[in-house]
């Protein structure tokens, strides 16, 4: 085909943010059919993309012949269902994170997914942060050398707001784990490897927000072992006050191994601090330019801010490998391993105990 047909299914922030300036990057790419269920969001992005098909119906968007590929950025408990009725008309799915409320329901995403042999992926945003790129290349040429520590640290200030759905267990799972923890633990993953075993404590510090209830956590802290005996640390917190938010806020991931230290901050797009053993100190690592945009990407990393736009490259990559028919950098398989893990975590808070990942 010369012209891939996106469908849009969930017009909020996420998706005027990040999904369709990627896709405006993208040669012969059209935004052709809209779904939301609120009638105003609808009406936000029909003026922003100009597409003529619209609907509060995502099974008459996706099924639809003239849609070739669809983008999912709906509150959590909605994905399942709308990623596997894309899957079953053979449309290619990029889905937000996490791809569902527990793993079993994850798994039947990619069973659907190869069954169909679409292109999948999770929107593992911040794999295309040029620094986190240049990280995984020198981990994968060795430069670490053994693993010894992963850590990471998540911090924003998000105080007692109202966060509609986000804030309600039935809809999103969870709070501060499936939101921001998950990247993290794509991190550990993507850098280090599988993990072992794990504890984890959550708390809910809000049970109410804005005068509406949260039954969702809004701090959570995992200790891991890898299965290549490296330890992993990981917190997040949606409430560490005076933080700000965003890429304003902490976002910091430091790999301790036998050779090097490598710490990486989503703040500093374009450098990672580094040091070798028994040497200084860390220093600082600029990032080479032919890391700051995704192999291919038309993208110029000189327009915009480059705090927002290393976003768009994840459409492109999306787009490119429907086209090469290959594999995409982020697949749903990644989302599953995901999804292992917060599930654990989940267990262990509730027994108080090590959870066993070994089957995983």
């Amino acid at each position: 085909m010369s012209t891939l047909n996106f469908a849009l299914v969930g017009c909020g922030g996420i998706t005027l943010q990040n999904h369709l300036p990627g896709l405006a990057l993208c040669p012969e790419v059209r935004v052709t059919a809209l779904c939301d269920a609120d009638a105003a969001t609808l009406e936000r992005a029909r003026q922003q993309t100009g597409a003529t098909i619209l609907s509060n119906d995502f099974e008459q968007i996706v099924t639809r012949d003239d849609v070739h590929a669809v983008i999912i950025a709906t509150p959590n408990h909605t994905h399942v269902p709308v990623a596997l009725a894309a899957l079953r008309a053979g449309k290619h799915v990029l889905c937000e994170k996490p791809l569902a409320l527990n793993v079993a329901d994850a798994r039947r995403l990619v069973d659907a997914a190869e069954a169909a042999g679409v292109r999948h992926m999770t929107a593992y945003t911040y794999r295309f942060v040029p620094a986190m790129r240049y990280l995984s290349h020198l981990i994968a040429q060795g430069d670490l050398g053994q693993p010894y520590h992963y850590r990471s640290c998540r911090l924003q200030d998000w105080g007692t707001r109202n966060l509609g759905w986000r804030q309600v267990k039935q809809f999103a799972g969870t709070g501060e784990l499936g939101d921001m923890l998950s990247h993290r633990i794509d991190f550990a993953h993507h850098l280090v490897g599988p993990m072992r075993r794990l504890v984890a404590n959550v708390k809910t510090l809000t049970p109410v927000r804005d005068g509406k209830p949260n039954d969702t956590d809004d701090w959570v802290a995992i200790l891991a072992e890898f299965k290549n005996d490296a330890t992993g640390v990981l917190e997040s917190s949606k409430l560490a006050s005076g933080r700000n938010e965003s890429w304003r806020s902490l976002d910091y991931v430091e790999i301790n191994g036998s050779e090097a230290t490598f710490e990486f901050t989503t703040g500093r797009w374009d450098s990672l601090q580094h040091g070798r053993r028994g040497g200084p100190g860390l220093q600082t690592l600029s990032v080479p330019r032919e890391f700051w945009t995704w192999p291919g990407s038309p993208r110029d990393p000189g327009v915009g801010d480059p705090l927002v736009s290393f976003r768009y490259d994840q459409a492109f990559e999306f787009v490119d490998a429907i086209r090469q028919q290959r594999p995409c950098a982020v697949t749903f398989a990644d989302g599953v391993r995901s999804q292992e893990v917060m599930d654990a975590a989940i267990e262990s808070a509730a027994q108080g105990k090590w959870i066993d990942l070994s089957g995983a």
